[in-house]
Formats: C-alpha cells, structure tokens, sequence
C-alpha cells in the first residue's frame, strides 16, 4: 500500500478548545491557546506524521457572528479552510448548550464531517451523553467525545483520521510538525502571553508583530486600539512587558533576547489597511 495524506480542517464556534487539540494531536504546541474567544486569527498548519500517512491539520480562527472588519477576515479564513480537504472535524464544547452558534458553524460543514465533543475530562457524565444525543441531530457521520487537555479519546479520533485519508505525496518534510514562520509564532506567543497575564478585557484589541529579528534579538511590536489600554498592557512600572518578555524567553532557544515596545494604532481591527500589514 501507497502513502496516504490529506488535509483536516478544525473548525467551531470560538472557544471550544479547536488549538488545545490540535497541539495534542501533534504532541506539541504548534498553536497558541487561552481562553479568550478569538485566539487563533490565522489558519495555523500542524503536520502529523506516522509511518505511511501524513495529516495536514488547518487550526481555524472560531467562526462566529462577526462585529469589526478584523471579525470578518477571520471567517472568511475559517470557511476558505473548509472547502476542499479530506476531512473536516466540527468541534463542539460538552460543558455548553449546543446552540445557535454551534449550528451556525455546522451549517457550514459537509455532511461527511467528524463531530468532536470536547472538554469530557470537566463535563459530568450525563452532560457528555445529552451533548452527544443533541449532536446527533446535526446528522453528520461520526461522533467522538474527547478531552484535548488529558488525551482521552484522542487516540480513536486520529485513528478514524487516518482510515478517512486517500493515497496521496507527501506534502511536508517528516521532521516539520507546522509550517508557520518564527517570526510569526513568536509574535503570536507574546500576544498568547499577554492574554494571559493582563486578564483584563483586552484580547480583540492586541495584536502583535515582530519588527526586527537579527538572532537572539528580536523586538516585537504590540498594537493596543487606545491611549488607556497602553497602561494595562505596560503594568505598572513595566510588570506586566516583564512578565510577558520571562514567559516567551522560556518557550524559545536559550538565549533569546525579547525586546517588546508597546504602539498605539487607533482603531486597527475596522481598518482594511491597518489589517492588511498585520496579515489579516
């Protein structure tokens, strides 16, 4: 028998831990995770690789109903992402009614889609059995509870993956587990751990990007919408810049030499050409 490869597309409304189980399913972090909704804002490629198979998985930005123009571009990344792969799996959240949102972004996917209820391991027995009961109603062919923080049931799900994959090349070297540029994971792993540590009402308003990169130093810039979030993002006497800079340094090469500057950009998320430079 011939290799087998092919594209899986993770999509669901946002939140529903679509970047938690893509990094489980590859054994490490290819993506950044918090639990603000709208993390993931590009499609982010994750390569799996197993003798005589290999899964392309597209991590999606959460499809919702959207309110800026940032808001938009991220669906149409999402749905671009669902149209020709091999297999699309539809993340749903066991601990959360399935709700509008949910069949929204079902509404989207082929009738062959792989339903995926996730979060098991903090979801009570019975909320498991009555999610997939009600997932069932969105008629799709397969149906797997998983949890992507523990593993449990992962295993199963990659399994049915890897039967569903056609004869096909290689796309990706055996050795590269995502195709993402440096520069650009290390952008995203500041803006993962500004989430992070600011927690205050800021995520759609952050973005970040690397403006200088000559090894081991790099300086990120951080784009805040207004005057007053500056502050929050600064910390007080630079705690928080500080913190952020410690928690990257650790996920990077020993080393690394992380300068962050702060910039306001007002209004960037409704504006196509303050989008357009940032990659959206």
């Amino acid at each position: 028998m011939g290799v087998r490869s092919g594209f899986v597309t993770i999509v669901g409304r946002p939140n529903v831990g679509k970047s938690t189980l893509l990094n489980r399913i590859l054994g490490q972090k290819v993506t950044i995770v918090s639990d603000k909704p709208q993390t993931t804002r590009n499609e982010v490629r994750g390569v799996l690789n197993r003798p005589d198979v290999q899964i392309v998985f597209v991590d999606t930005p959460g499809i919702h109903k959207p309110r800026t123009l940032l808001g938009e571009r991220l669906n149409e990344t999402a749905e671009g992402a669902i149209g020709d792969v091999d297999a699309v799996c539809l993340v749903i959240d066991a601990t959360a009614p399935l709700g509008p949102g949910d069949k929204w972004v079902a509404a989207r996917c082929p009738s062959d889609a792989v339903v995926v209820v996730n979060k098991v391991d903090v979801a009570s027995p019975e909320q498991v059995i009555d999610q997939l009961a009600r997932a069932s109603e969105l008629d799709f062919s397969e149906y797997f509870p998983v949890s992507a923080t523990t593993g449990d049931g992962v295993d199963a799900l990659v399994a049915h993956l890897i039967e569903r994959m056609p004869e096909g090349p290689q796309y990706y070297p055996d050795d590269m587990v995502t195709d993402v540029p440096e520069a650009f994971w290390v952008a995203e792993l500041v803006r993962e751990q500004l989430l992070a540590v600011t927690r205050e009402e800021l995520p759609h308003s952050i973005a970040t990007r690397v403006t200088e990169w000559e090894w081991p130093r790099i300086r990120v810039e951080i784009l805040v919408e207004r005057d007053s979030q500056k502050g929050i993002v600064i910390g007080k006497k630079g705690s928080v810049l500080k913190e952020v800079g410690t928690r990257v340094r650790e996920q990077l090469p020993p080393g690394a030499f992380i300068e962050l500057f702060v910039k306001v950009d007002k209004d960037w998320q409704r504006r196509p050409k303050a989008l357009e430079r940032l990659g959206y």
